[in-house]
């Protein structure tokens, strides 16, 4: 790869996983291109690696023990802002890898990938940088805009048609400076010669224009690249990376676009929501009729029980439940990456909504001797979809009653706050530690400690509880302290749209 004259004779490339299966197959597919490979298996001493050493590209685990990839992600960004990143994650949703490429990612390969795969987005990201540091050089010897690089136009030409991902630049006039043949099919872009044109006038993508207008203004941080889903062509999806290119003096002399079509990876995340929803509609009706039939049995209908009998059946009764309930929420989980989040909304009184919750709730917690305080009064109504906000505080309180103490006591109270109503569901059982808190509102992660062991969970309610607030342009926060109990605090509009 040369560069005005100097050439950069080997790749770096640093691996950090906490599998040793996926750093030993990295290993051996990346040194048979001639790249240099090292690894880590941990994110703390990921870092300390690309402090002691210069990298190309950085493979980074998402899901580790300790210190987690996005907590990696942002601490590297200061050490090595050159180095490129490429997510892997097993959880390979379009959210996660749009929240890792607005922290700094450039692509993501989700698990498990094939050697082909691998090989692929790596060169992608080499192509990138290749393209980034000739823009660099020319920027250096060029300070007169961007109109300057026509000097060099064969040379840019070229990588720019090579590149995988479409590349559009822009001048500080909005004229097309520069575009490639992948931008041309995905944007379609009009006019026999847009070179010089007004990007407005050759570009139908309002979303497109919208976002270089906003990185042209300069009101962003200069090093900050704007991250956006947008439709293309004929609807196809892109991911959109639009970055302004400053000059000295922090003047803003244009904007490079970078269009990477996202249909395979749409198509991938509808044929996995599709299966799990298939499958776990599958799975319910037979496992609520085993729930059932045990159920059956403990009301004696084929005999009387001894104790050791009632205690096993009854056991196996509660995780059937358990998996009814998990099959429950996967089925609702894949109807949020499907879109559909929320039902249909009217004015809706909060109040209402939590003492039927509670009236449907207040067996299990009689059972386990734990009184519910109620301070409800003089609360305004909100526009939501009641079975969502029905979900919302089911989860809420149920977890009050199954993380709590044997007598203890849970209080939920409601607030008016400026525009928002306000309500807390706070317990004093178990508690969770600080770090445990980071993590809460993961899929799928659950507190696990000797006093958690024995509570059947999915991991996934707390998940399902954010969504559908913030669906509501609400949001959820949570303050707990091992063995003294948490406080959840719901907080929503009060007038919505």
């Amino acid at each position: 790869m040369n560069v005005q004259g100097e050439v950069i004779q080997e790749v770096n490339i640093l691996v950090v996983d906490d599998e040793a299966v996926i750093r030993d197959g990295c290993i051996k597919i990346l040194e048979k291109e001639g790249w240099n490979v090292k690894t880590a298996e941990n994110g703390r001493d990921g870092i300390e690696l690309v402090r002691d050493k210069n990298f190309d590209i950085l493979l980074l685990d998402l899901m580790m023990p300790g210190i987690n990839g996005m907590e990696v992600l942002h601490e590297i960004k200061s050490l090595a802002p050159s180095m490129y990143t490429i997510v892997i994650t097993g959880y390979a949703t379009i959210e996660t890898a749009v929240e890792a490429m607005k922290m700094g990612a450039f692509d993501y390969i989700p698990k498990p990938f094939t050697p082909d795969q691998l090989r692929i987005v790596v060169k992608k990201a080499l192509a990138n940088k290749a393209l980034v540091m000739e823009a660099e050089f020319l920027r250096a010897e060029q300070e007169k805009g961007l109109q300057a690089i026509d000097r060099e136009k064969s040379k840019i030409r070229t990588i720019m048609n090579c590149m995988p991902n479409g590349v559009l630049v822009i001048d500080k006039d909005r004229k097309i400076a520069l575009y490639n043949p992948i931008a041309d099919k995905l944007l379609n872009i009009s006019g026999d010669d847009p070179i010089g044109k007004d990007v407005d006038e050759c570009i139908e993508c309002k979303d497109l224009l919208s976002i270089i207008s906003e990185t042209l203004d300069g009101k962003r941080n200069p090093n900050e690249a704007i991250v956006s889903e947008i439709e293309g062509n004929n609807a196809i999806p892109l991911m959109a990376h639009v970055a302004p290119v400053v000059m000295s003096g922090n003047e803003i002399a244009g904007a490079v676009a970078i269009l990477q079509d996202i249909t395979h990876q749409k198509a991938v995340e509808r044929m996995k929501s599709n299966f799990v929803a298939k499958v776990t509609h599958e799975l319910k009706c037979p496992v609520s009729t085993i729930t059932q039939q045990l159920n059956t049995l403990l009301e004696g209908a084929l005999g009387e029980l001894n104790e050791d009998q009632v205690k096993m059946i009854g056991r196996a009764k509660l995780w059937g439940l358990g998996l009814i309930t998990l099959i429950s929420d996967l089925l609702t989980i894949c109807k949020f990456e499907a879109g559909m989040t929320i039902g249909s909304k009217a004015l809706l009184d909060v109040r209402e909504v939590i003492l039927e919750t509670v009236e449907l709730l207040k067996p299990q917690a009689e059972e386990r001797r734990i009184s519910i305080n109620i301070s409800l009064d003089n609360l305004p109504g909100i526009v939501a979809d009641r079975d969502g906000m029905k979900e919302v505080f089911t989860n809420l309180i149920s977890n009050a009653i199954k993380y709590n103490n044997e007598g203890g006591g849970i209080e939920i109270r409601g607030e008016k706050d400026n525009n928002h109503l306000r309500i807390t569901v706070s317990d004093n059982g178990l508690g969770m530690s600080s770090e445990d808190q980071k993590y809460i509102f993961d899929r799928f992660f659950r507190v696990k400690n000797k006093m958690t062991r024995n509570i059947i969970g999915t991991g996934l309610g707390l998940t399902i509880v954010k969504e559908i607030v913030e669906s509501h342009c609400g949001s959820i926060e949570v303050k707990s302290e091992e063995g003294k109990g948490s406080i959840f605090t719901v907080s929503l509009p009060r007038n919505m749209d």
